[in-house]
């Protein structure tokens, strides 16, 4: 067995003396991060603390400045994006990656397509793909938008376009999955009903979500990843990381405080 194997044995994602610098300016400085397969973690952290760099090295959208990024126990730090995802790892982003003109069942049909080794093809009726489309049905059951199948994304509510972009996330068979703020924008009732929903799609597969909301990462998470100032300064389970000491100077207290002024409307 490789050193890489044998080391990242049950990990399923992997962050090894993690870099990145901009200039002169480092933004991750040398972050570990080790995610068990069939883990679902939340990356918190204040604002600028390198959440969403952090995602997109590990989605190859960055490179790395150094260390090491391994997935199932393959190096994948230098791959393109799409290489990346045909390994297995698929993510969302803040802001929508939708096809506005198409319907929610098209939508997550062309996710499909790719996954499963098909390729676009103006000769070929996609309505013929069996395969693609049962898939397809089956991730749209999943999201809960059945009843607007055939709908224009432009016509779902926020709500909708958010379960729809997991949607899509998922639709490829991805074993990783990146939800970035997936439940930002939303009503207490809307929340509620997505993190029961993600909570579904995401069974036997392992997530890694960056999320604000402490209601969602206590609620969701199995274990939480502080990230500030580019480093994890806690991975631990919920319970271990609302009692750090560390975490409440650094982070926690002051965002449970604002969430609870905000529920009283100070």
């Amino acid at each position: 067995m490789s050193e890489h194997k044998a080391s990242a044995q049950g990990l399923a994602l992997e962050l090894r003396s993690v870099r990145k610098s901009f200039g002169k300016t480092e933004i991750i400085r040398g972050t570990e991060l080790a995610i068990k397969a069939g883990e679902r973690v939340a990356l918190i952290g204040p604002n600028g603390a390198g959440k969403s760099t952090l995602f997109n090295l590990i989605s190859g959208r960055l490179p790395i400045t150094s260390g090491e990024i391994l997935l199932n126990g393959k190096p994948i730090h230098g791959m393109k994006p799409y290489e990346i995802n045909r390994l297995g790892l698929a993510r969302s982003f803040q802001v929508s990656n939708l096809f506005p003109r198409l319907s929610v069942f098209e939508n997550i049909r062309c996710a499909v397509l790719w996954s499963m080794g098909e390729r676009y093809a103006f000769w070929r009726f996609l309505s013929k793909l069996d395969a693609v489309n049962q898939r397809a049905e089956e991730v749209l059951d999943k999201i809960r938008l059945r009843r607007k199948r055939d709908v224009h994304v432009t016509s779902l509510t926020y709500a909708e376009q958010r379960a729809l972009e997991v949607g899509v996330t998922i639709a490829g068979g991805g074993d990783v999955i990146l939800l970035d703020e997936p439940t930002a924008g939303m009503s207490k009732s809307e929340t509620a009903n997505f993190v029961r929903m993600i909570r579904e799609v995401t069974e036997g597969k392992t997530l890694l979500t960056v999320e604000h909301d402490m209601g969602v990462v206590f609620g969701l998470a199995d274990r939480i990843a502080v990230l500030v100032y580019g480093e994890v300064i806690a991975f631990d389970t919920p319970e271990n990381v609302r009692s750090n000491d560390r975490v409440k100077e650094a982070y926690l207290g002051s965002v449970l405080a604002q969430n609870q002024a905000a529920e009283a409307g100070v």
